[in-house]
């Protein structure tokens, strides 16, 4: 606190030395002063001495061919220049409060007005822009569209916005910076035909972003990590009033949409084509298996008390196997799909760390319904890429429950493959069988139809419109029945965690060949279970647990009983082996069953 007082101070001490050395008038061959301020959450320039002391981007004038001084004083301690681009004339950088440089210049011979601004990426946008007048010249006309005074050219005014992305109430959106968007979410851009308009878009939670404008068919580049910006430039066209939007996979659904008004914002309609099958590039040939395996998942806890626990996760972007001959870019809590499977018991403390690793374009967070408490953990972990989370919660209700990512579109991350289960063992554990396993149903949206070959995307209109192209467990197609099927021996008791990530379908899960002996409905581990159940309704978020002894030897088949799904890839196999029980079923088998 003293350093800052001490750098106030001599900021002020040069600013009341300039102050008296500053003409009573225009400059008449001396020059001007100005220091650098924010003002009502914008960036300034703050006249000093006589007829500018104080004022907001102060009007400057000179007689053409007269000599001009600007001096410029750093009063807030960031990086700043003064910069005056029709007349090619600018002062170094200055940087630290009390700091100053100057430019010297000779007004030009004609009358004309000419805009100062500071060079430093983002600030003319912020509100660091003024006016040199030379002559008898007027100020430009008023720019009521855009966020701060357009600059005449030949072609029409050059008009500049600023945009930073947030997460604000639950949704990820544009938010305005300087002028009259300032702090708005998603404002209306408004400029008129023939204008140079210039877009800069900063990251501000640190995730992926872009400004795609719909109808005129252009784009910025994509900007990644907190405080990176990129600008688009374009000359607006005519009349018409077109979206603006982010172009990353489910951004402009979780509400990064907003409308630029070209003059009355009236144009022809647009012209609607028939949809197209999105093209699917080559499949990824370094893609990964990211099916977990069902028999992935830690032992009973035993008779134990409550205890402290530590849970780590990480959120990991991966290309990964969604079926023979095609991948996809899974979102994953530690590289697989589901994520773990965590096991703690009622009443332990569990310490929640999650790291969102550095190669993410998105930001994460993790939703556990085991949790009591705003978002089930949620609003305390909402993480930029590198960076990391934590937050405590007690375990106060045993059961089985769904855990997944909460940031916006929740149900994009979903889809993507970011979900798991927590147990919460009752006191005293469950009873004891002879396997367990972990099972969850989700489904995929993809641009191209189910069986395309190649590297697939995600498709945000399939999502909203609950057409999936895959339903599958564990992740992928065949990662049941192909690459992890259940085993078993003949005599054995099972017990199947089941799951549904969703986002959107409800589960009839079903056995073929097999009747659940026990069912925790909803996964309520303290009531009593149904007994002797054929199938089991599991909803979007929800779990249950079944247990049943095998007795015959064969390839059993896990389905969703909504039989359509088998043929989007939704299937599992429990391979059971061990003598037969000719008692319990006795038959030759037939061709063409597909059990």
């Amino acid at each position: 606190m003293k350093s800052a007082f001490k750098y106030m101070g001599a900021a002020l001490l040069l600013l009341i030395v300039l102050s008296a050395c500053t003409p009573k008038s225009s400059p008449q061959g001396g020059g001007y002063v100005l220091t650098t301020a924010l003002r009502d959450g914008k960036l300034v320039f703050v006249g000093v001495g006589s007829e500018i002391a104080g004022a907001i981007n102060p009007v400057l004038t000179a007689q053409p061919g007269e000599p001009v001084t600007i001096t410029l004083i750093n009063g807030e301690g960031a990086e700043h220049d003064i910069f005056l681009p029709d007349l090619d004339a600018k002062t170094t950088r200055v940087q630290g409060p009390g700091s100053s440089a100057s430019v010297t210049f000779r007004a030009p011979d004609r009358p004309g007005a000419f805009a100062y601004m500071d060079s430093v990426p983002g600030h003319k946008e912020a509100g660091m822009l003024g006016y040199l007048l030379v002559g008898d010249a007027a100020l430009p006309a008023a720019n009521e569209h855009a966020s701060m005074p357009g600059m005449e050219t030949s072609q029409g005014r050059e008009v500049s916005f600023a945009l930073v992305s947030a997460l604000q109430d639950g949704k990820m959106v544009f938010l305005g910076q300087g002028g009259d968007i300032e702090g708005k979410a998603n404002p209306e851009l408004k400029v008129n035909p023939g204008d140079k308009v210039r877009i800069t878009l900063t990251s501000g939670e640190g995730a992926e972003h872009d400004v795609t404008i719909e109808g005129l068919g252009i784009a910025s580049p994509h900007v990644v990590g907190a405080g990176n910006s990129v600008t688009l430039e374009f000359t607006a066209g005519s009349d018409g009033t077109f979206a603006y939007f982010c172009s990353l996979p489910g951004h402009r659904q979780a509400g990064m949409e907003g409308k630029l008004i070209v003059g009355t914002g009236v144009g022809p309609a647009p012209s609607v084509s028939a949809g197209a099958v999105s093209a699917a590039a080559p499949a990824a040939a370094d893609a990964v298996d990211i099916s977990r395996d069902p028999s992935d998942l830690p032992a009973p806890l035993g008779n134990r008390g409550p205890a402290k626990v530590t849970v780590n996760l990480e959120t990991v972007e991966v290309v990964g196997r969604l079926a023979d001959g095609s991948t996809y870019t899974y979102w994953t809590f530690n590289g697989k799909v589901p994520g773990p499977f965590l096991r703690i018991r009622v009443g332990d403390t569990v310490e929640v760390h999650l790291k969102n690793s550095i190669s993410s374009t998105m930001v994460h967070s993790v939703d556990f319904h085991a949790v009591t408490g705003p978002g089930g953990g949620a609003v305390a972990t909402q993480t930029q890429p590198g960076a990391e989370t934590m937050f405590t919660f007690q375990a106060l209700n045993p059961g089985l429950y769904v855990y997944h990512c909460a940031t916006p579109m929740v149900a994009d991350h979903i889809s993507n493959g970011m979900y798991g289960m927590i147990l919460v063992e009752p006191e005293g554990g469950l009873p004891k069988v002879d396997r367990e396993f972990y099972v969850m149903q989700g489904e995929i949206y993809t641009a191209q139809p189910f069986g395309t070959a190649g590297q697939l995307t995600n498709d945000t209109t399939r999502l909203l419109d609950e057409s999936p192209e895959y339903f599958v467990f564990n992740g992928a197609v065949g990662a049941l029945t192909a690459s992890h099927p259940l085993t078993a021996e003949v005599g054995q008791t099972l017990r199947i965690f089941m799951g549904v990530g969703g986002p959107n379908f409800t589960s009839s899960f079903h056995v073929i060949g097999e009747i659940f002996d026990r069912v925790y409905d909803q996964a309520s581990l303290t009531a009593s279970p149904l007994t002797d159940v054929q199938t089991t309704i599991v909803p979007p978020g929800g779990a249950t647990v079944v247990e049943f002894t095998v007795q015959v030897p064969g390839r059993y088949i896990l389905v969703d009983h909504a039989l359509a799904r088998l043929q989007r890839g939704l299937a599992g196999y429990l391979i059971v082996e061990g003598p037969e029980d000719k008692d319990v079923f006795d038959g030759q088998a037939t061709p063409g069953s597909g059990h």
